[in-house]
């Protein structure tokens, strides 16, 4: 049986961001055709760690994170106001070539895992041409993106071929109107499609992120467990946890001991 859980871990990442480019993207032809001129060489080989990614516990972190854009299509309770946040002006942002110009001395340095984020990732106007450059980095294995889904599914096709290895997928509910409530915006249907255009994109697993929050879904947690039963989908329960204009309240926790117990005590998995 399918693990239900990959990996619990606090939601603690703020909104904002420091990549966002408002430079026009190229047609999806130009965009994705060089994968065929550019062969991705060596991808099997790891460049030698950097003293620089070693801490005092003597850890290698080789996982790098990049966020491409502060805007979002949702209006998450947790994350965002309903108004939205003051966007940072386009030259404070990363550029494309400041993004590949950073990725590439990380990788370098011995990172062979990046994350593109947000915001949402997938609003960036050129986010095939970051990945496409991104996944032709000598040394980087992984290219993943944490997405909303709201618009994934469309553009799934193209982030394939321009080397987007590994997805996660973010989804609080399993009820569309609920889903409407917390997210102050429609589109349920539009994550579910998507997760499963992922699936018969051949992503294995898909991960779905959720955020467990005592009251609204934690009673929603074996349906999600029930998810993996069937399909290649690794469900990822996330604690409520506290950041900056998040509004937290301690009795929206739901911590992570007592997630596994319900899980486990609710369904036939086992921990």
């Amino acid at each position: 049986m399918r693990r239900y859980v990959s990996r619990i871990t606090d939601w603690s990442m703020p909104f904002a961001s420091w990549a966002y480019c408002e430079a026009a993207p190229k047609t999806y032809a130009s965009c994705c055709a060089k994968t065929i001129e550019d062969p991705l060489k060596d991808k099997d080989k790891r460049n030698p760690v950097s003293d620089m990614l070693i801490d005092g516990f003597g850890r290698m972190h080789t996982y790098l994170r990049i966020s491409l854009t502060e805007r979002c299509n949702l209006r998450c309770h947790y994350c965002m106001p309903a108004e939205g946040v003051e966007l940072t002006p386009p030259p404070q942002l990363l550029s494309h070539h400041e993004i590949l110009r950073l990725a590439n001395l990380f990788v370098t340095s011995g990172v062979d895992k990046i994350r593109l984020t947000g915001g949402e990732p997938t609003l960036r106007k050129d986010i095939q041409d970051i990945c496409l450059s991104l996944s032709a980095l000598k040394g980087l294995k992984t290219l993943a993106i944490t997405t909303n889904g709201i618009t994934l599914a469309r553009k799934l096709p193209m982030l394939k071929q321009c080397g987007v290895t590994s997805l996660n997928i973010s989804l609080d509910t399993l009820v569309p109107a609920k889903f409407e409530f917390l997210t102050r915006r429609k589109g349920h249907q539009r994550v579910m499609d998507s997760i499963n255009a992922a699936i018969d994109f051949g992503y294995n697993p898909v991960k779905v992120n959720c955020v467990v929050m005592r009251g609204f879904n934690d009673d929603e947690m074996c349906d999600f467990v029930n998810l993996t039963r069937d399909k290649p989908i690794n469900i990822r329960f996330i604690e409520f946890m506290p950041f900056d204009g998040n509004v937290w309240n301690v009795k929206k926790l739901v911590p992570y001991s007592e997630m596994l117990d319900t899980v486990v005590s609710q369904s036939n998995f086992q921990a």
